[in-house]
């Protein structure tokens, strides 16, 4: 009981919030806002409704990016807006987590995926999307549509680095949903 007691007498910690003004604009890719580093990639991972299913699926309970050998620490298991996430990438105490909120879903017909959008403490600020559609002809495709700046001192001097590093992930990503799709 006194441990009961204790716990909800402790004050929570505050909420992280978002470190950008523009949440939601990679909803519209063509008119990603002006400061930042845009990445658009795209790219064929299948062909048919099933495809399409799976890549969605695959996308929307991040087993894609667990996949793609990052630590995805969510709550809760399918995107929803508002919740929050950590990635993180590397090895070790090499390893960095970088915190975001849900900022958009799409769970529609021909169209399913999420954004995110950066949290305090995230080494980058900006909102980035994972986005499948599903094409008149079948093909299923993915997106990944991201607006970004440095928000610290070691990505302010990655420089260029850093946007190479993000293009390169986003084929990663690419690659190993087309891996999904076909196993």
């Amino acid at each position: 009981m006194t441990r009961l007691t204790h716990s909800l007498s402790r004050t929570p910690r505050p909420r992280p919030t978002l470190t950008y003004a523009e949440v939601g604009a990679t909803r519209t890719p063509e008119a990603l806002p002006e400061g930042y580093h845009h990445l658009r990639h795209t790219e064929a991972v299948g062909h048919g409704r099933p495809a399409f299913e799976t890549a969605g699926a695959a996308v929307t309970t991040w087993r894609m990016h667990r996949a793609s050998g990052a630590r995805v620490l969510a709550d809760p298991g399918r995107t929803e807006p508002g919740a929050t996430v950590e990635v993180s990438a590397g090895v070790g105490p090499l390893r960095i987590g970088v915190p975001c909120s849900v900022i958009w879903t799409a769970y529609e017909e021909h169209r399913t995926g999420f954004a995110y959008g950066t949290l305090t403490g995230h080494p980058e600020c900006g909102e980035e999307s994972f986005v499948v559609d599903l094409d008149p002809d079948g093909t299923v495709r993915f997106t990944v549509t991201a607006f970004s700046r440095p928000a610290t001192w070691y990505t302010r001097l990655g420089g260029p680095v850093v946007p190479l590093l993000q293009r390169a992930y986003a084929r990663h990503l690419g690659r190993t949903l087309r891996r999904l799709v076909r196993a």
